[in-house]
C-alpha cells in the first residue's frame, strides 16, 4: 500500500469525526437551503476518503465493500445527503476499478484519484426511458480518435458539483436500447444545461436536477466492457449494498436519539424504568436486523469478488433476488424506525428545533422506496421467482 494511503481504520475513524464535526453542523443548513454539502465533501476529500476502494497497486487503500458500507452508514447518522453522494462516487468508482480491462486511460484514472480525489456523479436516466437505467435513446457517435455524446437527462446526481461524471449511452446510434456503454467524462470535457429544479422533500442536499449534456471526448474515456456486464457484476449491487448501508445509517442516527432521551427521562426517575424502554428495546431488534442483512451481502460479495468468480455468481437469478430484497427490506425499515423514535421521543422529535428532532431523518428516509421503484423491483422479483429454484 503507498505510505500515503489511509488504512480502513483511519478513514472510518476520520469518516465518524467529519460526521459529528461537520456534517452535524451543517445539515439542517443543507436542508433547509437544498445546497450542497460543500464542506462535508472537502472534509472528505482531505482525509482521502474518495479513493477508499482503489486497489492498492494503484495507490488506494483497497477498501472491500463492507467497510465502505460503514464509512457511508457512519456519515448517514448525522446527514443522509452527504452520505448519499459518498456512496454513489463509490458507486460509479467501482465500475471503472472493476472493469477497466487494462486500458492506460483508466489506470492512469485510478492513480490520478488517489492525488486528486475528484469527486464522481451519474448519468444513467434519459427522458423516454422511464426510469429503465438499462436502456437508452442517446448514442456514441464516433468521430476518428474521438466522439461526441448528447444526454437529456431526466436526473444528473450533483453533477453540476463534481468533477467526473459517468454516463450510459447506446453503443453507437444502429445499436438496440439495452446495447450500452458506459462513458467517462472529465471536467472540460462536457457542458451541462440544467432543465429542472431540485426542490425535494428530503435528501435536498444530493442537488440532482435534470440536465442536457453535451461531450466530446477520446474513444479511449469508453469503459471496455458492456454496461449490461457493468451494471450486473458492479453497479447494482454496489448501490443497493451501500444505499442499504446508508439507510440503516439513517434509522441509527433516529434510533440513537430515541436512546438518549429515554437515558434522560431514567435519570430523572432513578430506580424504574420509563414505559419507552420497551419501545426502544424493539427498535434496537429493527436496526440490528438491517445492520445484518446488508453487512451479510456485503460479506458474501466481498468472498464473490475474491474468490474471482463475478461473472457467474453475480449475474445469477439467485443473487438478483438477494438485491431485490435487500433494497425493498431496507427502504421500508429506514423510515419505519425513524417514526418509531419518534413515538418515544414525542413531542420533541417533531419539533424542528429540538435536539431529538426527528424531521430531517424522515424526509430523508422515506426517498428509499422511491430510488428505482419498490413497486418495479417487486414485480421484477415476482417474475424471477416464475423460473428460480432455491437449493
Amino acid at each position: 500500500m503507498s505510505q500515503t494511503a489511509p488504512s480502513f481504520a483511519t478513514l472510518y475513524d476520520a469518516v465518524r469525526r467529519i460526521g459529528q464535526e461537520v456534517a452535524a453542523k451543517h445539515a439542517d443548513d443543507i436542508d433547509k437551503k437544498a445546497r450542497f454539502p460543500f464542506e462535508t465533501i472537502a472534509a472528505l476529500r482531505e482525509a482521502k476518503a474518495f479513493s477508499a476502494l482503489v486497489p492498492q497497486a494503484y495507490g488506494g487503500s483497497g477498501l472491500k465493500m463492507r467497510e465502505l458500507g460503514m464509512l457511508v452508514s457512519a456519515l448517514a447518522q448525522h446527514c443522509a445527503s452527504s452520505a448519499m453522494v459518498l456512496a454513489m462516487h463509490y458507486t460509479q468508482l467501482c465500475c471503472v476499478v472493476r472493469h477497466h480491462g487494462g486500458v492506460a486511460f483508466f489506470e492512469r484514472f485510478m492513480r490520478e484519484m488517489v492525488e486528486r480525489q475528484w469527486l464522481m456523479a451519474s448519468m444513467t436516466s434519459e427522458v423516454g426511458t422511464f426510469g429503465d437505467t438499462r436502456s437508452s435513446i442517446c448514442a456514441v457517435q464516433a468521430e476518428g480518435e474521438r466522439f461526441t455524446l448528447a444526454k437529456d437527462a431526466t436526473t444528473g446526481s450533483y453533477c453540476g458539483h463534481a468533477d467526473v461524471i459517468v454516463v450510459t449511452a447506446r453503443r453507437n446510434a444502429e445499436a438496440g436500447a439495452s446495447d450500452q456503454v458506459l462513458v467517462l467524462l472529465r471536467e472540460g470535457d462536457y457542458k451541462l444545461e440544467q432543465t429542472t429544479t431540485w426542490d425535494t422533500m428530503g435528501m435536498r442536499g444530493t442537488c440532482s436536477p435534470g440536465f442536457k449534456l453535451t461531450s466530446s471526448a477520446p474513444l479511449e474515456q469508453i469503459l471496455p466492457e458492456p454496461f449490461g456486464d457493468i451494471s450486473a457484476e458492479s453497479m447494482v449491487p454496489y448501490s443497493h449494498i451501500l444505499w442499504s448501508s446508508l439507510w440503516t445509517g439513517i434509522a441509527a442516527g433516529a434510533h440513537n436519539k430515541a436512546a438518549t432521551y429515554v437515558r434522560g427521562v431514567a435519570r430523572k426517575n432513578p430506580g424504574t424504568t420509563p414505559p419507552t424502554a420497551v419501545a426502544l428495546a424493539d427498535l434496537t431488534v429493527q436496526v440490528q436486523t438491517m445492520r445484518h442483512h446488508w453487512q451479510g451481502l456485503a460479506d458474501e460479495f466481498d468472498a464473490i469478488a475474491a474468490a474471482g468468480t463475478d461473472a457467474k455468481d453475480l449475474t445469477s437469478i439467485g443473487w438478483a433476488l438477494k438485491m431485490n430484497s435487500l433494497k425493498t427490506a431496507c427502504s421500508d425499515a429506514a423510515p419505519r424506525i425513524v417514526h418509531g423514535a419518534l413515538q418515544v421521543v414525542g413531542i420533541l422529535g417533531y419539533k424542528n428545533d429540538s435536539p431529538f428532532a426527528m424531521g430531517r431523518a424522515y424526509r430523508d428516509a422515506l426517498s428509499a422506496s422511491l430510488m428505482i421503484s419498490n413497486d418495479r423491483i417487486a414485480a421484477k422479483s415476482a417474475a424471477l421467482l416464475l423460473v428460480f429454484k432455491d437449493e
